[in-house]
């Protein structure tokens, strides 16, 4: 059985923008790894209701799970959950265990519950809860999309609250080799190599140190022993 399949859908002008830079796609991209869910694709989108809307219909529709990032707080263009009730022909309306939770978090805070706050316990219906132990708000999975927050801090913090739940695999694993040489050098030969193995994945990274170039390559894969003998070809034949 191979490894689910996995893409994330970043949310947000801010990111496209160059306001603000995004470490939710590494965070994610690195805990799926650990435990053999193959991150195949990331996408950005602005606030666009049409485009957030496309975007998860087909990465819904083309990887075992979607994550997206961003626009579920209080503000005009946090408009995520919408989009997904719509992707999947849902009815959203203010949920009733979302509006507890956030009632009684700002009442205990001494904040304002306002008619802005009380827009995040929008939630689609038929959606389960995503924790969230930083702020309250919770995210939300519906059928196979998990819908989180996009400050960095909440995003990490629902993503350790759903990981038990998923569906895992074999642990992705990688080994590093450092060859001294130019990519234009090895290619023929890396091809030939990969071509070979290709129960694992091989790339290759350039690098510039002092003037001498260099390629490190990547062996990713599930079987360590396999990554071995794959490390041993290429610097026998690369180096």
């Amino acid at each position: 059985m191979s490894n689910p399949s996995a893409a994330i859908l970043v949310i947000g002008d801010e990111i496209l923008s160059g306001r603000t830079r995004d470490s939710n796609l590494h965070y994610l991209s690195c805990e799926l790894t650990k435990i053999g869910i193959y991150l195949q694709e990331a996408r950005l989108v602005q606030d666009k209701a049409a485009e957030i809307v496309d975007a998860v219909k087909w990465l819904s529709s083309k990887y075992d799970y979607l994550f997206t990032s961003g626009g579920i707080g209080p503000t005009h263009d946090d408009i995520t959950a919408d989009c997904i009730a719509e992707a999947f022909g849902a009815e959203i309306n203010v949920r009733e265990d979302a509006f507890k939770l956030l009632q009684k978090y700002y009442l205990s805070q001494n904040i304002d519950f306002n008619n802005s706050r009380q827009r995040m316990a929008r939630i689609p219906n038929d959606a389960k809860l995503i924790e969230n132990p930083i702020s309250v708000a919770p995210g939300f999975q519906l059928e196979n999309v998990f819908v989180m927050a996009g400050v960095p801090n909440i995003f990490q913090s629902m993503v350790q609250s759903i990981l038990p739940s998923l569906k895992s695999g074999k642990p992705l694993l990688s080994k590093s080799v450092k060859i001294p040489r130019g990519e234009g050098e090895i290619a023929a030969n890396l091809k030939k190599i990969a071509s070979n193995h290709k129960n694992v994945s091989i790339g290759s990274y350039p690098y510039n140190n002092q003037g001498k170039f260099g390629t490190n390559i990547v062996v990713r894969g599930t079987n360590s022993d396999e990554l071995d003998v794959v490390a041993k070809i290429l610097m026998s034949t690369l180096l």
